[in-house]
């Protein structure tokens, strides 16, 4: 695994992070930023964010809980056994950030990519899971210059009724978006779904946005309990199709 950590400055503080590259070549890749999902910063996460690399990619896995300071990777059983448990992990860490610190985090990762040799970061990728869906499209909408592709996994709340939902960004991405949902997720139903196709369709943004029927909140993650191989795989292809269509336009031969 070509994992190296970093800490990457915001104007709140040292944001940790890990890079990941290709075993082979040297670069420049197209960069691609991974929100991670709410249980954390965990081995799983660094599988998978190798895994993208090892498709041409150089991938940031930023620490969005980095304000909470170092930690442990999280025991899924032990946060999941019983609705108290489940509070008070994500209290801690969720209460940790917001949307406006995780963009001022996101400007700051962007801003660390450009300097980095080994990473083309003209137009960058992003791609989330649950919590870190969010953050990719909010990404999309508020740094549309820079984020090329955004794609969202089993994601929550996208298009509700607060002033503040993400699909209210849609008249300013200029990015590709891919956004595939869990099925029976109370989180990213239906209805926010159409709402959110709604909202791009008329925004004119290039677009997918779907359900995975049968795949429940948290399919792609392989350690999350309600993994799904089948769903997880066709994230895998959807996700990587989006960026090879997006980010290697220009790329040298």
């Amino acid at each position: 695994m070509s994992r190296q950590d970093v800490s990457i400055p915001t104007p709140d503080g040292d944001a940790r992070a890990f890079a990941f590259t290709p075993d082979e070549g040297r670069g420049p890749w197209p960069a691609v930023i991974m929100f991670m999902d709410a249980p954390a910063i965990r081995p799983a996460l660094f599988e998978m964010a190798q895994r993208l690399a090892s498709h041409g990619y150089y991938v940031l896995l930023p620490d969005m809980f980095w304000r909470v300071g170092p930690y442990e990777p999280v025991n899924l059983k032990e946060a999941f056994k019983d609705d108290e448990s489940r509070r008070a992990f994500f209290g801690k860490f969720m209460s940790s950030t917001n949307p406006e610190k995780s963009m001022r985090d996101v400007r700051a990762f962007l801003d660390w990519l450009s300097d980095q040799p080994k990473a083309r970061a003209d137009n960058v990728g992003v791609t989330g899971y649950c919590m870190g869906g969010g953050i990719a499209f909010r990404a999309a909408g508020t740094y549309p210059d820079r984020i090329a592709a955004a794609a969202a996994f089993h994601p929550g709340n996208l298009a509700t009724d607060a002033e503040d939902s993400p699909h209210l960004l849609a008249p300013y991405i200029k990015a590709r978006v891919l956004v595939a949902g869990g099925d029976e997720d109370r989180s990213f139903d239906d209805a926010q779904k159409d709402r959110l196709a709604q909202a791009l369709r008329v925004a004119g943004v290039k677009s997918e946005v779907t359900i995975y029927r049968g795949a429940r909140h948290g399919y792609a993650p392989p350690d999350m309990p309600v993994y799904d191989r089948e769903a997880s795989e066709r994230h895998w292809r959807e996700m990587v199709a989006l960026f090879d269509a997006t980010l290697r336009q220009n790329q040298p031969a």
